[in-house]
């Protein structure tokens, strides 16, 4: 069986069950004038067979598509959506804000009171800067600290996705995984020679590494936990390693938490594991579901930012009315009493779910947590890294993915990428997604 008339087989078994004509005709329509017919390629289920599903709409844990059917969402958006789809005090705050206008490329208080609440959160940023996409976020840390060390190489890890800046894409995840394009075309080969890659969770490599360049090395972006080929969690002791060789070497370490930030817990997963970077980048989840990043540090190396430093970054739309808005909205919520703990409570209540169903239906898996991020391998190997994540069987997962659309269960298209919990989510919607797993690994067994 080639590879494309198994998607192509696996695509009609699903359309049999699920009818989405509206979807394909838009999906004829956007690929004749969009690349790919996408805004963003992991969109477009070339990974799992068929052609992706255009939402009309979305309220709480559920998305309707165009065509009038209903899933349960567990992408929500890729992350943002904490709190549900169209949370009702987050669209009332949106409607009053942009009545004043939607953007003045001028300051406002609300820039102010959002970088309040995340250094609150976050007191391992003196400083922050907002931005508008995680990609902006990364990309602008590593110039601040590359300005503040006066090196130019930086050291990242296989499988972490930290944008498509020039010089990240070097063995990336997410959409570079689920593709096998793990270095694209179009970035320069000088930008990849200043790029060290290392294996997740491989202290020993790393050592070496910093041993032999530290003193060309500006700085070291990892995600603390990698969401972008699955959910990779860190071993024991790994994380306080990568700050100890970092420290040591005047490294500037770069938590990349615009996944994990307010994911992991609500300070993120350096509140959880309790490690103090010189930089964190955020998004996601502060933008309250809006375009929105956040780079942030040590107050010595913020203050090597333009204008009150000499390294250059600007953006015309950054800290916009409406993303602030949505952020603060957001924040204020997730800080109040119990709010975690029920988040907790229901990402558990799914997790051992999941496990069970799998087990019962006698498919291997492992799956993997960290707060409201999770993934599921159809593999029977432990997932640490880039290396092991790749011995999943995406064909299963591809199987798999389609029998949890057709019972009205949408989760993310890759095998590669994490899911997303939210407190809308309700013990009902856990329960009906159970059900739909066990039914489903049954069905591909």
């Amino acid at each position: 069986m080639t590879h494309k008339s198994f998607y192509d087989r696996l695509a009609a078994s699903a359309e049999a069950l699920v009818e989405r004509k509206k979807s394909h005709q838009l999906f004829e329509i956007a690929s004749e004038i969009i690349p790919g017919g996408v805004n963003s390629p992991v969109r477009a289920f070339q990974a799992v067979g068929g052609n992706p599903v255009f939402i009309e709409r979305g309220r709480g844990s559920k998305i309707y598509d165009v065509d009038g059917n209903v899933y349960i969402d567990y992408v929500l958006s890729w992350g943002p959506l904490i709190l549900g789809h169209a949370y009702p005090k987050v669209i009332d705050a949106l409607k009053k804000a942009a009545e004043n206008g939607t953007s003045y490329g001028a300051p406002t208080a609300l820039e102010i009171e959002l970088a309040q609440l995340v250094l609150k959160v976050y007191p391992s940023m003196d400083k922050v800067r907002m931005v508008n996409s995680g990609t902006e976020a990364t990309m602008s840390a590593i110039r601040a600290a590359r300005g503040f060390t006066g090196r130019d190489k930086i050291i990242k890890f296989e499988g972490c996705y930290h944008g498509h800046a020039d010089g990240l894409l070097v063995k990336a995840g997410s959409g570079a995984t689920t593709f096998g394009v793990p270095d694209s075309p179009g970035v320069p080969k000088s930008y990849a020679r200043n790029t060290i890659t290392i294996p997740y969770n491989d202290s020993a490599a790393l050592k070496t590494a910093i041993t032999k360049e530290w003193k060309s090395i500006a700085c070291l972006i990892i995600e603390p936990v990698v969401g972008n080929i699955g959910c990779v969690l860190p071993k024991p002791g790994f994380l306080e390693t990568v700050r100890k060789l970092t420290e040591r070497h005047n490294i500037v370490l770069i938590f990349d938490e615009v996944m994990t930030g307010f994911r992991v817990a609500y300070g993120g997963a350096q509140a959880h594991y309790g490690i103090r970077p010189d930089m964190t980048c955020l998004g996601k989840v502060i933008g309250g579901g809006l375009p929105v990043g956040a780079y942030g540090g040590r107050k010595e190396i913020m203050s090597m930012v333009s204008p009150e430093g000499p390294v250059y970054q600007a953006g015309t739309l950054s800290g916009n009315p409406l993303a602030m808005t949505a952020g603060i909205t957001t924040l204020k919520i997730l800080s109040k009493d119990g709010i975690y703990d029920k988040l907790e409570q229901r990402a558990s209540l799914l997790a051992k779910g999941l496990i069970e169903a799998s087990r019962k239906a006698g498919i291997k898996t492992r799956f993997y947590r960290a707060g409201t991020m999770f993934c599921s391998y159809f593999t029977d190997t432990d997932v640490v890294d880039y290396k092991t994540a790749k011995t999943a069987d995406t064909e299963k997962f591809a199987r798999f993915f389609a029998a949890m659309l057709k019972r009205g269960v949408y989760i993310a298209p890759s095998q590669f990428e994490a899911g997303f919990l939210s407190l809308a989510h309700s013990e009902k919607d856990i329960e009906q997604t159970v059900r739909a797993a066990y039914e489903s690994f049954k069905e591909i067994k």
